[in-house]
């Protein structure tokens, strides 16, 4: 179905009125597009192009909120408004970046969303001009740089004001109920392929300890409940394109209670490794450890100051949980007949789990050494301080 994308941007208080509206051709959740808007420049000034006052070109992030995924998008909107908000309070004119963060654009109602005849949930942020972001990993100091800016954006949203966000995606890292969902969909081997991965199921089986342990320390109040990205992948996070110096954190959809370790996990689920998720050659799937040490490096210069101790433990583990939630997702996946992820060959779910459990099993065998290189990453303020 086609949208009328020149009326919806036109439903935004934009600066000027829309010219060119081009499709964003990544991103695999929601519909994106950069819509560019042209304002005349006011009496007395000239050329335009070159201050908001003199007019010209401006552009804008617009979005369709993916409602399959996100079914209460007035929820995702309310967390969203709320955390741009807190961060360009607390950075406030003086921060260089101040001007370089997610602003929500409202629709001309005064609501943070406009809502389509069709009931589709569209939104508009400002474009943040000289600045990129990499699908992977350059080098170690890229790893540090982006791992710095999950731990920058932790440390912003420690003193959010007000009630818990929203959870928009239920049990999103509930790695117990993943585990559940396994159990389930195993017993029942709808499609008869359990017997093609006996190795992997195993594998979950006998290291299903693994999925409660973060769970019990939270019950325990051992580890607090913070706000987390959860989706802490480094093209989450946007750089200047002449310094590579990081300019802020994206895609803030996930952003709601979670934990310190769930966003290292995922950092080092996704940026130790060099080779794809779906490597078939797991001779090529291991921690690389120099990035694993600069990922370390920084993410506890931003979060060392208060993260506890039991969180500081914690934070290789989250590595391992993450990555092996991740290979339970995909392994249910297989087993239910591939109707979550998108695949494109026979057993590309299969591939995919197997990786993550190679990549757990790289972390267990270098857990003694990264623990090592997180406490030397934390100095003084390490685990046990």
């Amino acid at each position: 179905m086609g949208h009328d994308l020149q009326f919806i941007a036109r439903q935004f208080r934009t600066r000027g009125e829309p010219v060119e509206i081009a499709p964003v051709p990544v991103g695999h959740i929601n519909d994106t597009y950069v819509v560019t808007t042209w304002s005349p420049a006011a009496p007395g000034w000239g050329t335009p192009g070159t201050t908001p006052e003199g007019g010209g070109a401006t552009r804008y992030i617009l979005q369709r909120i993916n409602q399959i995924v996100f079914t209460k998008p007035v929820a995702v909107m309310a967390n969203v408004v709320r955390i741009t908000e807190h961060i360009r309070a607390k950075l406030k004119t003086e921060c260089p970046l101040f001007l370089r963060q997610l602003v929500v654009i409202a629709a001309k109602d005064g609501q943070a969303y406009y809502e389509d005849a069709a009931g589709n949930v569209w939104r508009m942020y400002n474009f943040i001009e000289n600045a990129l972001t990499y699908d992977s990993l350059q080098d170690a100091a890229l790893a540090r740089e982006a791992a710095r800016m999950f731990g920058w954006f932790q440390k912003l949203l420690t003193d959010l004001p007000g009630p818990p966000l929203h959870e928009t995606i239920r049990g999103f890292h509930d790695t117990p109920a993943r585990f559940v969902r396994f159990q389930e969909v195993f017993q029942a081997d709808a499609v008869n392929r359990a017997k093609t991965a006996q190795a992997e199921i195993d594998f979950v089986f006998e290291n299903a300890a693994l999925c409660h342990v973060l769970s019990d320390l939270v019950a325990r109040g051992e580890i607090p409940v913070r706000i987390a990205h959860n989706d802490a992948k480094i093209n989450n996070v946007m750089f200047d394109t002449s310094t590579c110096a990081g300019v802020c954190v994206i895609d803030l959809d996930t952003v709601m209670p979670g934990l310190a370790a769930y966003d290292f996990g995922d950092l080092v689920r996704t940026a130790t490794c060099p080779a794809a998720e779906d490597e078939r050659d797991l001779s090529k799937v291991a921690v690389d450890i120099t990035l694993f040490d600069a990922l370390a490096q920084g993410f506890v210069a931003e979060t060392g100051p208060f993260l506890t101790p039991a969180e500081r433990q914690h934070l290789v583990f989250g590595g391992q949980l993450i990555t092996f939630e991740q290979m339970i997702r995909f392994l249910t996946d297989y087993l239910a007949g591939d109707v979550y992820y998108k695949v494109h060959r026979a057993g590309h779910n299969l591939d995919r789990t197997r990786t993550q459990m190679k990549l757990v099993q790289s972390i267990l065998e270098q857990e003694e050494q990264m623990n090592r290189l997180v406490e030397r990453a934390l100095g003084p303020e390490g685990p046990g301080s």
